[in-house]
């Protein structure tokens, strides 16, 4: 049974828009795409540490513990032996009260790679590799997150080609969800439902191909 912890935000955590609901495990995209794997005889348990509001390596001025780089480290020692990490983060760093492009939430990136490289793990324990997902292309805000995204859309123009270069120069594994689905209809942040079901399948195609996957054998 291969691990694989996924680190990222609402899109992931499943948050209904317009809500302050949740979908259930199967509907979200980490439960989809461990569905996907299993289907293709791959034996993975996909582990879920998704926070709403979780920035890349930024604090959230009204809500403490949204820096993912805090406690990250201690997450990979927790959780491994891993055979992957996806990191899906980047959305929040757009929110209104922050300043940063899209080079910025790259850099943030590079920070997250590089705490999981020299995360404390057992010694004789992988080094998991990493694949980072670029968020699909923030909207127009709708609804009642509006406010705390506005100009969003802006601020990340190129997140998915500055999240391809700092990948390369890392030598991480890389995936587009903008290449599969849009943002949500509903509020042009997170994902619906039927959105949810495509990216979870996609990235399942994508990482059972991968080496720590493929080999099926125990990390």
């Amino acid at each position: 049974m291969q691990h694989i912890l996924v680190y990222s935000d609402s899109l992931s955590w499943g948050i209904i828009p317009t809500t302050r609901r949740r979908l259930p495990f199967h509907a979200r995209w980490p439960g989809v795409m461990e569905l996907a794997l299993t289907q293709t005889g791959v034996r993975a348990r996909v582990i879920e540490d998704c926070l709403n509001g979780r920035r890349t390596v930024w604090d959230d001025p009204f809500k403490a513990g949204r820096n993912g780089l805090i406690g990250l480290a201690q997450r990979i020692e927790i959780h491994s032996p891993l055979a992957l990490v996806v990191l899906m983060l980047g959305t929040n760093d757009f929110q209104s009260v922050h300043p940063h492009t899209a080079w910025h939430a790259a850099q943030g990136i590079a920070a997250l790679v590089n705490a999981i490289r020299q995360a404390p793990i057992e010694p004789g324990m992988p080094v998991p590799p990493v694949m980072v997902v670029a968020p699909p292309p923030i909207e127009t805000p709708r609804g009642p997150i509006a406010r705390k995204f506005t100009g969003a859309a802006a601020k990340s123009a190129g997140l998915a080609e500055a999240y391809k270069e700092i990948t390369a120069e890392l030598g991480c594994y890389f995936f587009d969800s903008g290449a599969v689905t849009s943002a949500s209809t509903v509020d042009g942040i997170h994902l619906d439902a039927d959105q949810h079901d495509r990216l979870g399948k996609a990235l399942a195609t994508c990482i059972a191909t991968l080496p720590a996957l493929s080999a099926q054998g125990d990390p």
